[in-house]
């Protein structure tokens, strides 16, 4: 329990899902895994190959099929001090099974986010592009908020009033034009699933359009929808008093993404 990372929050995580045996974008989450340590002043103690053939040592081991694999990395407790510098790195890997229930018509449904209270901090504040455990706080916090009014999520606003991200994955709106917008990663994690998405959009000859985006920008937009690694591709139905239809450029997202991580499509 004595250690720099639990004590000092100095632990670097990455979330990724298994599908049918496979990692998806495994060496994208390996390489963000040290570039978040790197961020945090210490590094992943092994090679990014040794990782991914440990990754699927636990997922063989466990006999995942459909699942999730959690790799993090942490400061140990050889300097329970603010300073750490002599402290070893641990890594660790745990997974469990987290099987696809892939049902279009509940996920087309939308789901409902409150407005959080929380902003995500300016980068002059925090280490925002790093995936770390002290980042997620106020995540948690506005998750809860949420969910004893009645929501299922939040929607987290920026230092500076703009719109910035759910509480563990990213937002996208669809305009009465079609055009999708998202807002731009510069004070929070640019998503593994938020890229693969834009990529997915603009392969289906959809326009994407990243920008700084406020609440008043929701009255013109008609779908949302949120994506990250648990959330994949989730369609949103309402934020705070705005409301919004899951449409068509949704549904092409959904169905796109699951035949993308499914193999049966390639970018």
């Amino acid at each position: 329990s004595l250690s720099h990372g639990l004590h000092y929050a100095s632990l670097v995580f990455e979330g990724e899902r298994v599908y049918s045996g496979f990692v998806f974008k495994g060496a994208e989450h390996t390489a963000r895994l040290r570039a978040s340590a790197n961020i945090l002043d210490f590094d992943v103690p092994i090679s990014n190959e040794a990782l991914e053939a440990a990754k699927y040592e636990v997922i063989k081991s466990n006999q995942i099929v459909d699942g999730y694999v959690r790799a993090f990395c942490w400061r140990g407790s050889e300097m329970m001090a603010i300073s750490a510098q002599q402290t070893t790195t641990h890594l660790a890997i745990a997974a469990w099974e987290w099987p696809s229930y892939f049902d279009p018509e509940t996920k087309m449904k939308g789901i409902t986010l409150d407005i959080a209270d929380w902003k995500r901090p300016s980068p002059e504040s925090a280490p925002v592009h790093a995936k770390a455990a002290g980042l997620y706080m106020i995540c948690t916090l506005s998750k809860h908020a949420a969910e004893k009014k009645g929501f299922q999520d939040a929607l987290m606003l920026d230092y500076r009033g703009y719109l910035a991200e759910a509480t563990g994955a990213n937002v996208f709106f669809v305009d009465k034009e079609g055009t999708i917008h998202t807002p731009i990663a510069d004070c929070f994690l640019d998503g593994i699933t938020r890229r693969t998405v834009i990529a997915l959009a603009e392969s289906l000859q959809m326009k994407v359009v990243q920008r700084h985006l406020t609440l008043d920008d929701l009255s013109e937009m008609t779908e949302c929808f949120l994506t990250g690694t648990a959330a994949e591709v989730t369609p949103v139905s309402q934020i705070g008093d705005a409301s919004f239809t899951p449409g068509d450029i949704s549904r092409q997202l959904v169905d796109g993404y699951e035949n993308l991580v499914r193999g049966r499509i390639a970018l």
